[in-house]
Protein backbone atom coordinates (compact mmCIF):
# COMPACT_ATOMS: atom_id res chain seq x y z
CA UNK A 1 0.00 0.00 0.00
CA UNK A 2 1.33 3.13 -0.48
CA UNK A 3 2.09 6.33 1.91
CA UNK A 4 -0.92 8.19 2.76
CA UNK A 5 -3.36 5.39 3.14
CA UNK A 6 -5.17 6.13 6.81
CA UNK A 7 -6.05 4.15 9.74
CA UNK A 8 -8.87 5.95 11.57
CA UNK A 9 -10.58 5.85 15.14
CA UNK A 10 -13.68 7.56 14.79
CA UNK A 11 -14.22 8.10 19.02
CA UNK A 12 -16.98 9.44 20.71
CA UNK A 13 -14.22 11.76 22.78
CA UNK A 14 -11.21 11.76 20.54
CA UNK A 15 -10.90 11.57 16.40
CA UNK A 16 -7.42 9.95 16.01
CA UNK A 17 -5.66 9.11 12.73
CA UNK A 18 -2.81 6.71 11.77
CA UNK A 19 -1.11 7.51 8.32
CA UNK A 20 0.90 4.67 6.68
CA UNK A 21 4.78 5.79 7.23
CA UNK A 22 4.04 8.40 9.65
CA UNK A 23 2.16 6.91 12.86
CA UNK A 24 -0.40 9.03 14.40
CA UNK A 25 -0.87 12.42 12.17
CA UNK A 26 -4.09 13.40 13.45
CA UNK A 27 -5.51 13.46 17.78
CA UNK A 28 -8.32 15.94 18.08
CA UNK A 29 -11.60 16.05 20.18
CA UNK A 30 -14.56 14.72 18.17
CA UNK A 31 -16.12 18.15 18.24
CA UNK A 32 -17.65 19.47 14.60
CA UNK A 33 -18.68 23.32 14.74
CA UNK A 34 -21.16 24.08 12.00
CA UNK A 35 -22.23 27.39 10.75
CA UNK A 36 -26.35 27.51 10.65
CA UNK A 37 -26.25 29.75 7.66
CA UNK A 38 -24.57 27.84 5.17
CA UNK A 39 -24.78 24.27 6.83
CA UNK A 40 -20.89 24.24 6.60
CA UNK A 41 -18.19 22.99 9.00
CA UNK A 42 -16.28 25.85 9.94
CA UNK A 43 -13.40 23.69 12.47
CA UNK A 44 -12.89 20.57 14.05
CA UNK A 45 -11.60 19.22 16.74
CA UNK A 46 -9.46 21.34 19.50
CA UNK A 47 -10.69 24.54 17.71
CA UNK A 48 -14.54 23.41 17.48
CA UNK A 49 -14.34 21.83 21.08
CA UNK A 50 -13.27 25.71 22.55
CA UNK A 51 -16.71 26.57 20.91
CA UNK A 52 -18.78 23.73 22.75
CA UNK A 53 -21.29 25.97 25.01
CA UNK A 54 -20.16 29.18 23.93
CA UNK A 55 -21.57 29.37 20.58
CA UNK A 56 -23.28 32.66 18.93
CA UNK A 57 -26.35 31.69 17.53
CA UNK A 58 -24.81 31.74 14.00
CA UNK A 59 -22.51 28.84 14.63
CA UNK A 60 -23.87 25.49 16.60
CA UNK A 61 -20.66 23.04 18.31
CA UNK A 62 -21.89 19.01 17.45
CA UNK A 63 -20.63 15.83 18.47
CA UNK A 64 -21.23 13.81 15.34
CA UNK A 65 -20.49 10.56 17.52
CA UNK A 66 -23.05 9.71 20.52
CA UNK A 67 -22.46 6.87 22.39
CA UNK A 68 -20.10 5.59 20.11
CA UNK A 69 -22.33 5.47 17.38
CA UNK A 70 -21.94 7.88 14.31
CA UNK A 71 -25.33 10.22 15.61
CA UNK A 72 -24.69 12.61 11.94
CA UNK A 73 -23.30 10.42 8.54
CA UNK A 74 -23.02 13.69 6.72
CA UNK A 75 -20.86 15.50 9.21
CA UNK A 76 -19.10 12.14 9.45
CA UNK A 77 -18.40 12.56 5.84
CA UNK A 78 -17.12 15.63 5.81
CA UNK A 79 -14.73 15.43 8.67
CA UNK A 80 -13.50 12.21 7.04
CA UNK A 81 -12.66 14.37 3.79
CA UNK A 82 -11.48 16.83 6.11
CA UNK A 83 -8.77 13.95 7.28
CA UNK A 84 -7.87 13.19 3.78
CA UNK A 85 -7.16 16.52 2.80
CA UNK A 86 -5.43 17.65 5.93
CA UNK A 87 -2.63 14.17 5.71
CA UNK A 88 -2.43 12.98 1.82
CA UNK A 89 -1.12 15.66 -1.19
CA UNK A 90 -4.10 16.24 -3.49
CA UNK A 91 -3.81 14.42 -6.36
CA UNK A 92 -6.69 13.28 -9.07
CA UNK A 93 -4.99 9.60 -9.27
CA UNK A 94 -4.35 8.58 -5.90
CA UNK A 95 -7.33 8.04 -3.50
CA UNK A 96 -6.10 6.32 -0.09
CA UNK A 97 -7.18 3.04 1.41
CA UNK A 98 -8.73 3.52 4.88
CA UNK A 99 -9.39 1.05 8.19
CA UNK A 100 -11.76 2.38 9.82
CA UNK A 101 -12.31 0.84 14.12
CA UNK A 102 -15.96 0.86 14.78
CA UNK A 103 -18.12 -0.54 17.70
CA UNK A 104 -18.68 -4.01 18.69
CA UNK A 105 -22.49 -3.46 18.47
CA UNK A 106 -22.70 -1.28 15.48
CA UNK A 107 -25.45 -2.59 13.07
CA UNK A 108 -24.88 -4.42 9.27
CA UNK A 109 -26.87 -1.26 8.42
CA UNK A 110 -24.21 1.33 10.67
CA UNK A 111 -21.34 -0.67 8.80
CA UNK A 112 -22.53 0.05 5.39
CA UNK A 113 -23.16 3.89 6.03
CA UNK A 114 -19.65 4.03 7.42
CA UNK A 115 -18.39 2.30 4.13
CA UNK A 116 -20.29 4.94 2.37
CA UNK A 117 -19.52 8.00 4.25
CA UNK A 118 -15.80 7.20 3.62
CA UNK A 119 -15.70 5.96 -0.37
CA UNK A 120 -18.45 9.73 -0.88
CA UNK A 121 -15.11 11.51 1.09
CA UNK A 122 -12.75 10.05 -1.52
CA UNK A 123 -11.57 6.76 -0.32
CA UNK A 124 -10.25 4.12 -2.75
CA UNK A 125 -11.09 0.81 -0.09
CA UNK A 126 -12.45 0.92 2.69
CA UNK A 127 -12.13 -1.75 5.62
CA UNK A 128 -13.92 -2.09 9.01
CA UNK A 129 -12.75 -3.37 11.93
CA UNK A 130 -14.37 -3.59 15.65
CA UNK A 131 -12.75 -1.56 18.26
CA UNK A 132 -11.49 -4.55 20.76
CA UNK A 133 -9.89 -5.91 18.03
CA UNK A 134 -8.14 -2.75 16.55
CA UNK A 135 -7.08 -1.95 20.44
CA UNK A 136 -6.20 -5.75 21.21
CA UNK A 137 -4.05 -5.23 18.28
CA UNK A 138 -2.82 -1.62 19.01
CA UNK A 139 -2.13 -3.42 22.57
CA UNK A 140 0.39 -5.67 21.06
CA UNK A 141 -1.83 -9.13 21.45
CA UNK A 142 -1.82 -11.50 18.56
CA UNK A 143 -4.98 -12.02 17.93
CA UNK A 144 -5.14 -14.87 15.48
CA UNK A 145 -3.66 -17.08 18.41
CA UNK A 146 -5.98 -19.65 19.55
CA UNK A 147 -5.69 -18.19 23.21
CA UNK A 148 -7.89 -16.11 24.61
CA UNK A 149 -7.33 -12.79 25.34
CA UNK A 150 -9.71 -10.48 26.91
CA UNK A 151 -9.85 -6.67 26.54
CA UNK A 152 -11.41 -3.59 28.11
CA UNK A 153 -11.88 -0.80 25.69
CA UNK A 154 -12.93 2.37 27.57
CA UNK A 155 -13.92 5.38 24.96
CA UNK A 156 -15.71 8.31 25.48
CA UNK A 157 -19.36 7.03 25.17
CA UNK A 158 -18.89 3.08 25.03
CA UNK A 159 -16.88 0.10 26.67
CA UNK A 160 -16.55 -2.36 24.80
CA UNK A 161 -16.02 -5.98 26.52
CA UNK A 162 -14.25 -8.68 24.46
CA UNK A 163 -12.68 -11.87 24.64
CA UNK A 164 -10.95 -12.53 21.27
CA UNK A 165 -9.60 -15.92 20.09
CA UNK A 166 -8.64 -16.67 16.28
CA UNK A 167 -9.43 -13.27 15.64
CA UNK A 168 -12.64 -12.71 15.91
CA UNK A 169 -14.77 -11.90 19.21
CA UNK A 170 -15.86 -14.91 20.98
CA UNK A 171 -17.75 -13.30 23.88
CA UNK A 172 -18.37 -9.67 23.73
CA UNK A 173 -20.13 -6.76 24.94
CA UNK A 174 -20.69 -3.25 24.17
CA UNK A 175 -22.34 -0.73 27.07
CA UNK A 176 -22.90 3.19 26.91
CA UNK A 177 -21.18 3.65 30.25
CA UNK A 178 -17.66 5.24 29.76
CA UNK A 179 -15.88 8.32 30.14
CA UNK A 180 -18.74 10.96 29.35
CA UNK A 181 -21.38 9.03 31.69
CA UNK A 182 -18.29 10.09 34.33
CA UNK A 183 -18.03 13.28 33.61
CA UNK A 184 -22.33 13.52 33.75
CA UNK A 185 -22.03 12.25 37.33
CA UNK A 186 -19.45 15.06 38.07
CA UNK A 187 -21.89 17.58 36.91
CA UNK A 188 -25.00 16.04 39.11
CA UNK A 189 -22.50 15.42 41.92
CA UNK A 190 -21.35 19.44 41.91
CA UNK A 191 -24.99 20.31 41.60
CA UNK A 192 -26.04 18.16 44.32
CA UNK A 193 -23.51 18.56 47.10
CA UNK A 194 -22.05 21.97 46.42
CA UNK A 195 -24.87 24.07 44.40
CA UNK A 196 -22.60 24.78 41.76
CA UNK A 197 -23.57 24.31 37.82
CA UNK A 198 -20.59 23.13 36.33
CA UNK A 199 -20.01 21.97 32.24
CA UNK A 200 -18.93 18.76 31.02
CA UNK A 201 -15.51 20.07 30.09
CA UNK A 202 -14.79 20.80 33.63
CA UNK A 203 -15.57 17.31 35.17
CA UNK A 204 -13.89 16.26 32.69
CA UNK A 205 -10.63 17.96 33.64
CA UNK A 206 -11.70 16.78 37.68
CA UNK A 207 -12.14 12.85 36.88
CA UNK A 208 -8.76 13.44 34.74
CA UNK A 209 -6.46 15.83 36.95
CA UNK A 210 -7.47 14.29 40.69
CA UNK A 211 -9.99 11.44 40.08
CA UNK A 212 -9.65 8.03 41.58
CA UNK A 213 -12.00 4.90 42.12
CA UNK A 214 -9.62 2.78 44.83
CA UNK A 215 -9.87 4.54 48.54
CA UNK A 216 -5.75 3.36 49.24
CA UNK A 217 -4.85 6.36 46.15
CA UNK A 218 -3.63 9.47 47.35
CA UNK A 219 -6.07 12.51 47.49
CA UNK A 220 -6.18 15.51 45.95
CA UNK A 221 -8.35 18.70 45.71
CA UNK A 222 -8.82 20.79 43.21
CA UNK A 223 -11.13 24.79 42.45
CA UNK A 224 -13.85 23.97 39.99
CA UNK A 225 -15.51 27.61 39.02
CA UNK A 226 -19.53 27.46 37.60
CA UNK A 227 -22.49 28.94 38.49
CA UNK A 228 -24.41 29.32 41.74
CA UNK A 229 -27.51 26.76 41.53
CA UNK A 230 -29.64 29.54 43.47
CA UNK A 231 -28.30 32.48 42.56
CA UNK A 232 -27.35 32.48 39.23
CA UNK A 233 -23.79 34.21 39.75
CA UNK A 234 -20.40 32.80 38.99
CA UNK A 235 -18.96 31.11 41.98
CA UNK A 236 -15.84 29.06 42.87
CA UNK A 237 -15.75 25.93 45.08
CA UNK A 238 -13.57 23.00 46.10
CA UNK A 239 -13.69 19.50 44.98
CA UNK A 240 -11.65 16.46 46.33
CA UNK A 241 -10.72 13.06 45.03
CA UNK A 242 -12.72 11.28 47.61
CA UNK A 243 -16.12 13.09 45.92
CA UNK A 244 -14.94 11.58 42.71
CA UNK A 245 -14.52 8.35 44.35
CA UNK A 246 -17.89 8.31 45.98
CA UNK A 247 -19.29 9.71 42.78
CA UNK A 248 -17.92 7.08 40.56
CA UNK A 249 -18.39 4.06 42.68
CA UNK A 250 -21.61 2.99 41.63
CA UNK A 251 -20.34 3.51 37.70
CA UNK A 252 -17.40 1.29 38.14
CA UNK A 253 -19.89 -1.24 40.39
CA UNK A 254 -21.69 -1.17 36.77
CA UNK A 255 -18.77 -1.51 34.59
CA UNK A 256 -17.35 -4.86 36.89
CA UNK A 257 -20.51 -6.43 36.76
CA UNK A 258 -20.86 -6.43 32.97
CA UNK A 259 -17.40 -7.88 32.74
CA UNK A 260 -18.23 -10.70 35.53
CA UNK A 261 -20.86 -11.35 32.82
CA UNK A 262 -18.70 -11.85 29.67
CA UNK A 263 -16.58 -13.71 31.92
CA UNK A 264 -19.50 -16.14 33.03
CA UNK A 265 -20.15 -16.80 29.14
CA UNK A 266 -16.45 -17.41 28.03
CA UNK A 267 -15.68 -21.19 27.33
CA UNK A 268 -13.55 -23.11 30.02
CA UNK A 269 -10.67 -23.05 28.47
CA UNK A 270 -10.50 -19.48 27.27
CA UNK A 271 -11.03 -18.62 30.92
CA UNK A 272 -8.24 -20.60 31.49
CA UNK A 273 -5.85 -18.40 29.38
CA UNK A 274 -7.25 -15.17 30.58
CA UNK A 275 -6.42 -15.99 34.36
CA UNK A 276 -2.71 -16.93 33.06
CA UNK A 277 -2.73 -13.76 30.44
CA UNK A 278 -4.47 -11.30 32.80
CA UNK A 279 -7.23 -8.63 31.18
CA UNK A 280 -6.06 -5.69 29.27
CA UNK A 281 -7.04 -2.09 29.66
CA UNK A 282 -7.22 0.29 26.80
CA UNK A 283 -8.87 3.64 26.43
CA UNK A 284 -8.99 7.04 27.85
CA UNK A 285 -10.81 5.28 30.64
CA UNK A 286 -8.04 3.00 31.07
CA UNK A 287 -6.19 5.91 32.94
CA UNK A 288 -8.70 6.23 35.75
CA UNK A 289 -6.59 6.08 38.62
CA UNK A 290 -7.12 2.69 40.47
CA UNK A 291 -9.31 1.27 38.02
CA UNK A 292 -7.14 -1.70 37.29
CA UNK A 293 -6.54 -2.06 41.46
CA UNK A 294 -10.46 -2.02 41.73
CA UNK A 295 -10.75 -4.71 38.54
CA UNK A 296 -7.87 -7.01 39.72
CA UNK A 297 -9.74 -7.11 43.47
CA UNK A 298 -13.16 -7.56 42.21
CA UNK A 299 -12.22 -10.07 39.42
CA UNK A 300 -9.51 -11.61 40.68
CA UNK A 301 -7.52 -11.56 37.65
CA UNK A 302 -4.68 -9.62 36.61
CA UNK A 303 -5.49 -6.14 35.46
CA UNK A 304 -3.07 -4.33 32.63
CA UNK A 305 -3.11 -1.25 31.34
CA UNK A 306 -2.00 -1.20 27.85
CA UNK A 307 0.91 1.36 27.18
CA UNK A 308 -0.29 4.78 25.87
CA UNK A 309 -4.13 3.05 25.89
CA UNK A 310 -5.45 6.27 24.37
CA UNK A 311 -4.16 5.54 21.00
CA UNK A 312 -4.67 1.72 20.77
CA UNK A 313 -7.54 1.35 18.37
CA UNK A 314 -5.54 4.01 15.83
CA UNK A 315 -2.14 2.04 16.46
CA UNK A 316 -4.55 -1.16 15.53
CA UNK A 317 -5.63 0.25 12.61
CA UNK A 318 -2.17 1.14 11.78
CA UNK A 319 -1.08 -2.23 12.13
CA UNK A 320 -3.77 -3.96 10.09
CA UNK A 321 -2.69 -1.35 7.28
CA UNK A 322 0.92 -3.01 7.09
CA UNK A 323 -0.16 -6.19 7.52
CA UNK A 324 -2.74 -7.19 5.17
CA UNK A 325 -2.94 -10.81 5.91
CA UNK A 326 -4.40 -9.74 9.10
CA UNK A 327 -6.42 -7.11 7.62
CA UNK A 328 -8.31 -10.21 5.53
CA UNK A 329 -8.58 -12.01 8.97
CA UNK A 330 -10.31 -9.34 11.39
CA UNK A 331 -11.69 -6.81 9.14
CA UNK A 332 -14.58 -6.42 6.70
CA UNK A 333 -13.46 -4.98 3.30
CA UNK A 334 -15.93 -2.72 0.74
CA UNK A 335 -14.80 -1.37 -2.84
CA UNK A 336 -17.21 0.52 -4.77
Amino acid sequence: MPKGDLGIDLGTASFIVYQRGKGIVIFEPSVVAISEKTGEIVAIGEEAKKMLGKTPESYRAVKPMKDGVIADYKVIEAVIKEFINRTVKKSLFFKPELVIGIPTKATSVERRAVFEAALNAGARQVHVVTEPIAAAIGAGIDVTKSEGSMIIDIGGGTTDIAVISLGGVVVGDSIKLAGNAMDEAIVRYARRKHGLVIGETTAEQVKIKIGKVHPSLETYEMEIRGRDAVTGLPRTDVITSDDVLETLKPLVEMLIGRVKMVLEKTPPELAADIIERGIVLTGGGALLRGLDLVMSEELGVKVIIAEDPITCVARGTGVLLEDTNLLRTVAVSYTR
